[in-house]
C-alpha cells in the first residue's frame, strides 16, 4: 500500500486498483476513508484508481493538529500526492462531500488538473443550497416502494427541524437506487470508517468562500463531469445542474433510478459514462 508525506509530516495512504493512466479519488463522509468506493462498479478496469485515506482516516495518520482537518486545508495533502507521483496535471475523481475538496483544489491549481469528474457532489464549497422541500420532491419518486411510509416521515421530520437518531437512520433507504440485500450490506460496511473529529472541523469557520471559489471556477478550463442520480435526496439533479453551469467546459449526466452511490445501483452505466468522459 503506498504512502506519502503531506507537508505537515503526515502520512497519508492510498489503495491502487488497477493499471493504466492514474485516476487521483477522493472519498466523501466527509472524513470518511476510500473502502466504501470499492472499485467504483470495475472503472478499474479502464483507469488505474489511486483511493485516498484522508488524514485521520483509514491507514492515514492521525495528524498532530486536528485544525488541519479543515476542507481548505486538505487541498495541500492533494497537492503532495501529485507532486509524489510526479505528475504535471491529474485527474480527479471526487464523491459527494470529497467533491468539495476537490472543487477547492481545482480553484487553487487549475493548471494542475486535466478532468474533474465530480459524482453526486456535495455543493457546500460553492454555497448551492439543498432545500428541504427540494430533498422531499426527490424522496417522492420512491412512493411504490414498500419501505416509503416509514422512510418519508421520517424524512419529512428531519425537514421540519425535529430529527431524532431514529430519523436519520429511518432515511437510509432513500440513499441507495435500490434497497436491496447489497445496498443493505454496502451500507451497514461503513459503520466505524469516518472520523467524527475530523469530520466536524471540515467545514469549520473559514474552510468555505463560496464566491471566491464560483469565481476561480469559472476560469477552469479542463473537463469537467458532473454526475447526479435521479433520486438522490443528498445531491438532487436540479442542484447538481446548477453547480454545472459554474464551469465553462462541463458535461451534466442524470443516471437512471441511480441513488448516492450510482456505481452500485448500475455499475455498467456508471462506470460507461465515467470511462467515456475520462477518455
Amino acid at each position: 500500500m503506498p504512502t506519502f508525506c503531506a507537508p505537515d509530516g503526515t502520512d497519508l495512504a492510498c489503495h491502487l486498483f488497477g493499471e493504466g493512466v492514474p485516476l487521483i479519488c477522493l472519498p466523501g463522509g466527509p472524513m470518511q476513508d476510500s473502502d466504501y468506493l470499492g472499485q467504483l462498479g470495475g472503472l478499474s478496469a479502464h483507469r488505474q484508481l489511486i483511493m485516498v485515506d484522508p488524514r485521520g482516516t483509514g491507514r492515514s495518520a492521525i495528524p498532530e493538529d486536528a485544525a488541519s482537518y479543515r476542507c481548505d486545508r486538505l487541498v495541500d495533502d492533494v497537492e503532495a500526492l501529485r507532486e509524489h507521483l510526479g505528475l504535471a496535471r491529474l485527474d480527479l475523481l471526487a464523491h459527494s462531500a470529497g467533491a468539495n475538496l476537490a472543487a477547492l483544489y481545482a480553484a487553487r491549481h487549475p493548471e494542475r488538473v486535466g478532468k474533474l469528474a465530480l459524482i453526486t457532489p456535495s455543493t457546500y464549497a460553492v454555497g448551492i443550497a439543498v432545500t428541504g422541500e427540494s430533498r422531499l420532491e426527490i424522496a417522492r419518486l420512491r412512493k411504490d416502494e414498500p419501505w416509503f411510509g416509514a422512510a418519508f416521515a421520517a424524512l419529512e421530520t428531519i425537514v421540519a427541524g425535529n430529527a431524532t437518531e431514529g430519523s436519520w437512520q429511518a432515511i437510509d433507504p432513500f440513499f441507495y437506487g435500490r434497497w436491496d440485500a447489497a445496498a443493505q450490506v454496502h451500507h451497514a460496511s461503513q459503520d466505524g470508517h469516518r472520523n467524527e473529529e475530523a469530520a466536524a472541523a471540515f467545514g469549520a469557520e473559514g474552510a468555505f468562500d463560496p464566491e471566491a471559489t464560483r469565481a476561480a471556477l469559472a476560469e477552469v478550463d479542463s473537463p469537467v463531469l458532473l454526475l447526479a442520480g435521479e433520486t438522490d435526496l443528498n445531491s438532487p439533479p436540479g442542484v447538481v445542474a446548477e453547480y454545472a453551469e459554474l464551469f465553462p467546459n462541463t458535461e451534466l449526466v442524470v443516471q437512471p433510478g441511480a441513488g448516492h452511490f450510482p456505481w452500485l445501483d448500475d455499475a455498467d452505466r456508471f462506470v460507461a459514462t465515467t470511462a467515456t468522459f475520462l477518455g
